[in-house]
Formats: C-alpha cells, structure tokens, sequence
C-alpha cells in the first residue's frame, strides 16, 4: 500500500514537501477573493488573441497586463467559427456566440449567488490534440472510406493548430467569469496520435516552448499520401480533381511545403499537467505494444497507402470491435502486400516509444516549460513502472489524474486493480483532510468497457466505468471527471441519493471540427452549493482563411477551417447548448 501511494505523490501530511521537491509550484495565491467587479468593467477587461498574417499571436509568454475581471472576448461566448453561406467547400467566418447554460440538476441554483461567491481554483483543459506524423508508415489512412479518423485533409497542420491554441490561453486575462489568475492546463490524453517519438517530441515543444518542424523521413520534401497521385486524398498541390476537390476542396498552391515548415511554439505560460491517452500508448491507437514487426516497419522504408475496400473493411471492423488487439491480422495484411507499398525515406525517429520513455521525455529538463519539472509525472512513475498521479491545485482542492488505457490493446479503457484500489485510498484520505477531489483521465465513463488483460500484470482483474463511477459517486470530496477521448462535448450529472454527486465534463477535440479547449472554474457561492463554471475557447487563429497566407497563423486557421469540410466528419462534435459554455451547480460537501 505504501509502494502505491508513493508513485504519484507523498500522504496527505507531507503533500506540500512532495510539491516541492518535484518542482510544482502553489496555485492557491490570490484564491478566495469576493469576486464583485464595478457595473461595466466586464468587457473593459477583455482578452482575445490578435493574429496578423505573416506573424503569429502572442508570441510573448507573458499574459497581457490588464486587471483581471470577468470578460467574454477570446472565448465562443462572443463568438464562434461558423460557416458562411454557401454550399460545397464551406468558408468560415464569425458566428453567433454559445450562451451560457446554468444547470440544477444536482442542486437548485439560489438567487444572489453571483454576488457571493468566491473563487477556489480555474484551469484550462486541452484534450486529443493528436498531433500527427502525417508521413509515419504504420497510419491506416487507406481505411478512410471505412471511416472518417483513418485520415482526415487536415492533419498535415495539427501542429500548426496546437500551437494556435497555446497562443490563444497565453493570451488569456484570467478566468472568463471570476477573473481570478488561470493556474495550469492539463492535456487529458491523445496528446500524440500514433505513439511515435516525433509526435511526442512535437507536443512536449509546443506546450513548453521551441522551434518544430512537423516532418520526418527526407528533410527537403513531403513522403506521404497527399503528393501521391490517388485519388482517395486530397492533392492540395496538383491539378488532379481528386475525390475532395470534387467536394470543393481547393487548389493550394504551396501547401505541402508549408505543412512541414519549421514552427515555433512560445510555450504555454501557465504550469501544465499531462495525462495519458490510448493513442500515445497504443500504436496506431488500438494494438498492444512491442510487436517487433511493427516497430520495423515504423521506422523502415515502406508505405502502404491503398487497400481493396474490401480488405479494409474487414480489417476495420476488426479494430472496431476489438477482434484483433494484438495486431495480429494487421500485421499479416502489411506483410501480404508489400508489393503494393511504396518508398519513403526511412527514419528512427518513428519509433515507438514506451511509457518509460513518454515519462522520461516529460522529466527532462528541455521540456520543462513553465513547469511543473514531469508535468505531473516523477520518478517514482518510472520506477513503479505506472501513469497515474496527484496534484496540489489549490488549498484543499486536490488534482488526480488516471491512466485509463488498456495495454491488452483497443481504443477503449478501462482500470487496473492496484490502480483502483489506490484511487479508492486517494480519495478516502482526501475525505479524511475535507479535501475537494477533481479527477483526469482520457476515457470517458461510457468507453471504458474495454477489460482485456494487462499482459504486464497477468492475472490482475481490469475495472470498467460503471465501477469507477461507483467509487467517485461513494465520496463526498469527488466534484467532477474531466475527460475526452469522444471528441465530443458532452457533461452529465452523476447524481447520489445521499447527496454525494458529482459531474462528468466531457470536451471535444482539437483535431476535428469544432476544435475546442474548455477552461474551467471552480467558485463557493457561500450558500451551501458550489459552481463549476466551464467555458469553451477556440484557437487564437482568426475564423476567416485566406488560401494564399501559408504563414504559421494563416495554417491554423486554414486547420480549423479544412477539419470542418472534412468530408465523413460528424456534425455534433458541438454537444447540445448544455454540454458547452455552462454554470454547473452542485451541493457543498
């Protein structure tokens, strides 16, 4: 018990020397404050990034020096990328903004709240940032007629487009309804998309800061499915009328040069959490790790870039229904059609990396960024060989982040006995201290069904997410989940007949359309309920494009604007009114 308690962090008595020790700093500065700005300073106050083309915004660390007050600019609660109108290729512009949703399901919100309340902490979510290595040789892209995620048109500038989002939460003023200091980000998962250590070193420089350049295999040139002549991708370059570009898709002239430019990231200014995800778990998302086959092929010479559908179908739904978590029938595919493959530039690069090496990259001091040193992550991970930790995000408000993935392989998750059993402690201790609980993880209670062995941990019974709601809902201290993985905005009530409720806050992605990251606001109202107030935040980029601007904030936007007209793509990744810009109210324990 005592081993497992002492991956993530010390007890309950010696948290603030374990923060130390790690590096992490205090967020509880500032905290408590009445929070009653004068009539009319709302939008005096407001923050927003500004882009020019050529140059990207907020290139400084530094958040913009302004009194901290509640505001809406910068945020979808004055406005959201929409759709002009028009049919085929779709352009985007400003759009009506999200309102603000209050919901009581778990408790009746009282009157005059807004002139009571106190703010404990506030923080920003980023999740499924799937930065892609678009040129890798393990990606399926030829599965896209089977469905929409194989390869999408905008994948080449992932990169580009997180590196947007960082700028704009740089260019924050505060929390959008307290105006109290934002205190950290966390990633919660998918933050690399086919566990490959280019990606990795891409997202751990674009949220601590540096100098990208989002291309592997030859250094000069692209080596992937959009310069390849098939007609099954769009071909920004050519002239060839592809199957895209007879759904509008334009001609960009330029693109694929500019899709693999260097970038720079001036990192976030804010100290940022990282919690793990299938997809940097799990090659290509789905298969179980260390199948030697395929960590040669990912760093080798060939790709294969078309498939008979009717081979992609069965091999798709394989995956889809978990048949095949070993990759087992995939790898035999790939070796069944190495005639059909071409060459690319063979790169190391590509490898896999294990968890040990995705918490070593976290600790190295290069990453480090605004800190905390690990993101969370220490040593006692490495030698425990675990993902799962706690946090001190403010003076009795404890952060925990899990690790949901399945290392049996398929995407859904799912939770170990010793992991669950030290979250049980986690939580009983914290009830013990009358400590408020806010819980990450990548999987949402609906995907965690997924109870296939760990072959690390033979014998070790798996966990799904009707257990773990069970054990959050059994203590009073646990206000809310916060997770993604659905690419969906989505936040349900977790009621409990004694009163022990929480709620589930589910963002959607920042690969496909909508493209969001949600801050997120923890207040008192002093009237025996708390708020959770959760606003949603696009990219600093602007919402209109111009083909002709292939600067870094010219790809952004265009980012934004290709992953809406993806054709295959859903069109509720939004959520409903209530999934989004939201006052969530609970009981205080």
């Amino acid at each position: 018990m005592s081993r497992i308690r002492s991956v993530a962090t010390s007890t309950v008595r010696d948290r603030r020397a374990f923060l130390a020790a790690t590096g992490a700093v205090s967020l509880s500065a500032g905290l408590g404050l009445a929070l009653r700005p004068p009539a009319g300073e709302a939008e005096a106050a407001a923050g927003t990034a500004t882009t020019t083309h050529g140059s990207p915004a907020a290139a400084s660390r530094r958040a913009p020096a302004a009194p901290l007050a509640p505001y809406t600019r910068g945020t979808t609660l004055a406005s959201v990328a929409a759709p002009r109108p028009g049919s085929g290729f779709r352009r985007l512009g400003d759009g009506p903004a999200w309102p603000r949703v209050v919901r009581g399901e778990l408790a009746a919100p009282r009157a005059g709240r807004a002139g009571r309340r106190t703010a404990l902490a506030s923080f920003v979510q980023f999740t499924d940032l799937h930065l892609v290595d678009v040129q890798h040789p393990l990606r399926y892209e030829y599965l896209r007629a089977q469905t929409a995620s194989a390869w999408r048109p905008q994948e080449s500038l992932s990169v580009a487009g997180a590196v947007s989002l960082v700028e704009r939460v740089n260019a924050l003023r505060g929390a959008p309804v307290t105006g109290s200091p934002l205190h950290f980000v966390m990633t919660t998962g998918d933050n690399t998309d086919n566990n490959a250590r280019t990606e990795l070193d891409w997202f751990l420089k674009v949220m601590s800061g540096g100098r990208i350049t989002p291309n592997s295999g030859d250094p000069d040139r692209y080596e992937g499915v959009q310069d390849s002549g098939l007609k099954l991708y769009w071909q920004p370059d050519a002239a060839l009328r592809d199957a895209d570009k007879q759904l509008g898709f334009p001609r960009v002239d330029g693109f694929l040069a500019a899709a693999i430019r260097e970038l720079r990231s001036p990192g976030l200014n804010l100290p940022w959490y990282s919690t793990v995800g299938n997809h940097d778990s799990l090659p290509g998302g789905c298969y179980a790790p260390g199948d030697s086959f395929l960590t040669d092929f990912a760093v080798g010479g060939r790709k294969l870039m078309a498939l008979d559908e009717q081979v992609g179908a069965a091999l798709w739904k394989n995956v889809r229904k978990g048949r095949d978590p070993k990759g087992a029938g995939f790898r035999e595919m790939l070796k069944s059609r190495t005639r059909d493959m071409r060459s690319v530039t063979p790169d190391e690069r590509r490898a896999p990396f294990t968890p040990a090496e995705y918490l070593r990259a976290h600790l190295d001091p290069a990453h480090t960024g605004a800190g905390p040193t690990g993101h969370g992550y220490s040593q006692a991970n490495i030698d425990a060989g675990t993902q799962y930790y706690t946090f001190r995000i403010a003076d009795g408000l404890l952060g925990v982040s899990l690790d949901t993935t399945d290392p049996g392989g398929h995407y859904e998750g799912s939770l170990g006995t010793a992991q669950l059993r030290w979250l049980e402690r986690t939580l009983r201790a914290a009830e013990t201290d009358k400590e408020h609980v806010v819980v990450f993880s990548h999987h949402t209670s609906r995907t965690m069904r997924n109870l296939r062995e760990d072959p690390a941990h033979p014998g070790e019974r798996r966990h799904g997410g009707d257990e773990v709601l069970a054990l959050l809902g059994a203590h009073r201290p646990v206000l809310a989940w916060v997770n993604g993985h659905s690419h969906k905005n989505d936040i349900t009530p977790h009621p409990a007949p004694d009163g022990r409720s929480f709620w589930e806050v589910s963002t959607a992605s920042h690969v496909d359309f909508p493209q969001l990251a949600r801050v997120i606001e923890i207040v008192d109202n002093h009237d025996g309920t708390l708020s959770l107030f959760t606003t949603l935040i696009e990219s600093g980029a602007p919402h209109r494009t111009d083909f002709a601007d292939l600067s870094q904030t010219g790809l952004a936007a265009l980012y934004r604007e290709l992953s809406f007209n993806a054709p295959g793509a859903r069109a509720d990744l939004n959520g409903r009114a209530g999934d989004r810009n939201t006052e969530l109210v609970l009981r205080k324990s």
